[in-house]
């Protein structure tokens, strides 16, 4: 089932939000692919906003190759939409977040298994 969460980014414009709030529920297995995402008056009524705000979100992911129209019938996740979703996520992952933590690590003197000594720590706090 579709998760509609409530858009907090105010620093992201809010077609942006709902794009990343489908791509989101595709990841978690919300939204299966072959499915329906909700339709631009689902959206605009949930978020009460403008339907061509909805629209501009939903077109981002068309572009994208990740949701497709059905004429008169509405919007589905491509085949093949989870793993490109999950393959782009895991490239900025390891731009934002796993880059920066090894570049600190290192001016601070750790190892890299140190590091992942240090993780496991926390994981199991």
């Amino acid at each position: 089932m579709f998760l509609l969460k409530p858009i907090l980014d105010e620093s992201l414009p809010i077609f942006q939000q709902i794009a990343e709030i489908i791509r989101n529920n595709i990841i978690e297995g919300q939204i299966n692919e072959g499915e329906r995402v909700p339709s631009e008056n689902e959206l605009s009524n949930f978020y009460n906003i403008n339907r061509a705000t909805v629209r501009k979100g939903l077109q981002t992911l068309v572009d994208e190759e990740i949701i497709y129209k059905k004429r008169g019938i509405g919007m589905f996740v491509m085949g093949g939409a989870k793993e490109k979703l999950l393959n782009e996520r895991k490239k900025h992952y390891k731009k934002e977040y796993i880059l920066p933590l090894l570049e600190e690590a290192k001016r601070l003197g750790l190892s890299v298994d140190k590091v992942i000594e240090l993780i496991i720590e926390e994981e199991n706090k």
